[in-house]
């Protein structure tokens, strides 16, 4: 069994970061100087499918939005922190504040502001586009670009390891 499979199997947290994981890391800026953002639905399937079944969610961005903030609240997230630039500062004493084994934690970052934050956990991972020096240190790289389902290809590899992907949720976006 790859490494990455025995991981994911006993993952009980899972943290998120916003640009470049949940989005594809491009912003649309209106005339009046609005970032709008596009996330992905399927994404969004699994985060509510893994809160559902007892996975922690924790996001931590370094980005603001309340748009990206009320999408998430929707979707049951209940732990977020924006406008976050030194994430471990964040990751940490919010683990010791909920009793969180690093070892069962995953975090799935993009870029440098993750780099510290994924190294303090079990599993590190990254989307397929994330930059060299998180794709050096992730342990997983989902064949998929952020923004475009990395997220659901590892909620739904890690709930069918564990055997609940199939069982039945109700579920609206």
């Amino acid at each position: 069994m790859a490494e990455y499979l025995k991981l994911f199997k006993k993952v009980e947290t899972i943290v998120l970061d916003v640009d470049g994981v949940l989005t594809n890391s491009q912003m649309l800026i209106t005339e009046e100087g609005q970032l709008l953002r596009s996330m992905s639905v399927r994404d969004g399937y699994a985060i509510k499918k893994a809160l559902m079944h007892g996975i922690r969610i924790c996001i931590i961005t370094g980005g603001s939005s309340a748009g990206v903030e009320h999408r998430l609240r929707a979707l049951g997230v209940p732990h977020y922190f924006s406008g976050v630039s030194r994430k471990l500062e964040v990751l940490g004493p919010w683990m010791k504040k909920h009793q969180i084994n690093p070892d069962t934690t995953l975090y799935m970052g993009d870029d440098v502001p993750d780099r510290l934050a994924m190294m303090e956990v079990g599993c590190p991972v990254c989307p397929a586009d994330a930059v060299p020096e998180i794709l050096e240190i992730a342990k997983y790289v989902s064949p998929l670009k952020g923004g475009n389902g990395c997220v659901r290809d590892v909620i739904e590899k890690i709930l069918k390891l564990q055997g609940a992907w199939s069982k039945p949720v109700s579920v609206t976006d």
